[in-house]
């Protein structure tokens, strides 16, 4: 009975010991699944484990081996009862770590689920500061964009302050001039070639058209100048300001170009554009008269889309890009902010009136172009005008004009409010045959009108007087007789144009001071062109 009961509790240490064995696989398990290891040093508790069950199994097999050879063991009850209960432990013990792990596994897979979502929510703010840095980069460009924009208007507004000033002086100053190269013309063409006076007379002629290119080009940058743009190309024009300005700066001063004889026409005015030269390549000299340097020019043909556009209303197509390069001294960004504004000049006294960039900056705004000054202190500086390519063909023409004064035996109608235009008209068209009448008040010329219109061959009047304007003149004279051929001369008008002149009956239209030779032309065009008319009497 001793011996049974002893059997029993071996045989049921046995089976604890295989169910705890297999607890303890099925415990690997989880701690594989778990850990991505089988390794048992992780768990000091399956460790232990596992040298608890080698030790139970080894003592059951020793009983076991006693028991069937019948060697006594002493006290076999109390060891049996040691090791069954032992296995017991072990089960119990692998059971409850069982539990632990499977319940350490499901944190751990909630951790791992709610390390994805905070992954993607990562992903997710990393797209969005993406967009936030995009956002902020594009309203920081607009920014720029804004101010960039908000200069120019600046700039914009500069220049029309400076049109307004320049037009308020032309039409005086042309008033005044006109009279004083009248009467130098009268001179030079009744004085003798030999005559010791000669001289003096041609430096006074030269110097009133000095002065009155100066207004031109003062209007010129105010863009309220009348113009006749040609197609032309810019080639001969360039090569032939490198000629002239080769021979008056130093031969320290190197000068290289790049002319594409390619390049397409553009529609200019020829003087306008040799001024534009002029003006740059000067300046490009003053820059390196101290230092010597290079003085670079190059003209070609370039897309739009490859130009960096400087003006939101650049149009896209062809372009001729003149540039003009220096290696002189160079100017900081303050300065090239200021660089167009008239009368702005960094030269010393006496070496330039600060109008030379006004003016291109006029001209090229008045042809449609661009142009950008890139330059930095020590580097020199680089002048871009871009002209818009005109694709129309156009046949040259080539109009022969007659260089006789010519006369006429025709009865010619002189409104002016000036008394020195009006004595200098008498004087010049009287001797050519023409019988002249003359009003300084246009209210009285057209009373006068009224009464003998027709006696009058031709009208010539100024446009602002007082009382009543010329192109008012003009609407009542032509009311009066329709067929009478006018002329409008004026030292200068912001209001009237020449396209405005000829929609109201005016069939030609000129600026003063006028040359006389162009005067007596136009007046002898106008008559033999309306010759053919019936004329009203």
């Amino acid at each position: 009975m001793y011996k049974l009961l002893i059997c029993l509790l071996v045989f049921s240490g046995i089976v604890f010991m295989v169910l705890g064995i297999l607890k303890f696989r099925s415990n690997i398990r989880l701690m594989r699944e778990f850990y991505g290891s089988d390794d048992l040093s992780i768990s000091h508790s399956l460790a232990f484990h596992q040298s608890l069950l080698f030790l139970f199994l080894f003592g059951y097999i020793i009983i076991l081996f006693a028991y069937m050879f019948n060697i006594s063991l002493g006290s076999e009850m109390i060891t049996g009862l040691i090791f069954f209960f032992g296995a017991v432990f072990v089960f119990i013990e692998n059971n409850l770590h069982k539990k632990i792990v499977s319940s350490l596994k499901k944190n751990f897979d909630k951790t791992l689920q709610i390390s994805v979502e905070l992954k993607e929510e990562r992903e997710k703010l990393l797209l969005l500061n993406k967009i936030l840095k995009t956002k902020v980069y594009d309203l920081h460009k607009s920014e720029s964009k804004r101010h960039k924009l908000e200069a120019q208007l600046q700039q914009v507004q500069k220049m029309e302050a400076i049109g307004t000033l320049a037009g308020g002086i032309a039409h005086d100053f042309n008033n005044t001039l006109a009279p004083i190269m009248g009467h130098c013309e009268l001179l030079l063409m009744d004085i003798p070639k030999d005559s010791p006076f000669r001289g003096n007379l041609e430096k006074i002629f030269t110097s009133a058209s000095r002065a009155r290119d100066l207004v031109k080009q003062i209007l010129t940058f105010s863009r309220q100048e009348n113009k006749e743009l040609k197609l032309m190309k810019m080639q001969p024009i360039v090569k032939e300001v490198l000629k002239l300005i080769r021979s008056t700066i130093p031969a320290t001063i190197e000068i290289k170009h790049d002319i594409d004889v390619d390049c397409g026409a553009i529609k200019a005015d020829l003087t306008q554009i040799h001024q534009l030269v002029m003006n740059l390549t000067t300046n490009a000299y003053h820059a390196m008269e101290d230092t010597g340097g290079e003085l670079r020019v190059s003209l070609k043909e370039i897309e739009s889309a490859k130009i960096d556009l400087l003006t939101p209303d650049m149009e896209s197509g062809i372009y001729v890009c003149l540039t003009i390069a220096d290696t002189g001294i160079g100017m900081d960004q303050e300065l090239t902010k200021k660089i167009f504004d008239p009368f702005f000049t960094t030269k010393d006294h006496g070496k330039g009136t600060g109008m030379g960039l006004s003016i291109v900056y006029g001209i090229v705004n008045s042809l449609g172009g661009t142009i950008r000054l890139n330059s930095e202190p020590g580097h020199g500086s680089e002048f871009k005008v871009y002209f818009p390519v005109d694709k129309t063909i156009s046949k040259e023409q080539i109009i022969q004009q007659n260089d006789l004064i010519q006369g006429g035996k025709e009865h010619v109608f002189f409104v002016d409010d000036e008394d020195a235009i009006l004595n200098l008209a008498r004087l010049v068209l009287e001797p050519l045959g023409y019988q002249v009448t003359t009003h300084s008040s246009s209210i009285e010329a057209l009373e006068d009108f009224r009464v003998n219109s027709g006696i009058f061959d031709i009208v010539i009047t100024d446009l602002a007087m007082p009382k009543m304007t010329g192109d008012k003149l003009v609407v009542e004279l032509i009311k009066i007789r329709p067929d009478i051929p006018i002329m409008l001369c004026t030292g200068f008008s912001e209001s009237m144009s020449e396209e405005k002149a000829l929609s109201i009956g005016i069939k030609s239209f000129l600026l003063k001071p006028i040359a006389l030779k162009d005067l007596t032309q136009k007046i002898r065009s106008l008559l033999d062109e309306n010759i053919k008319l019936p004329k009203e009497r």
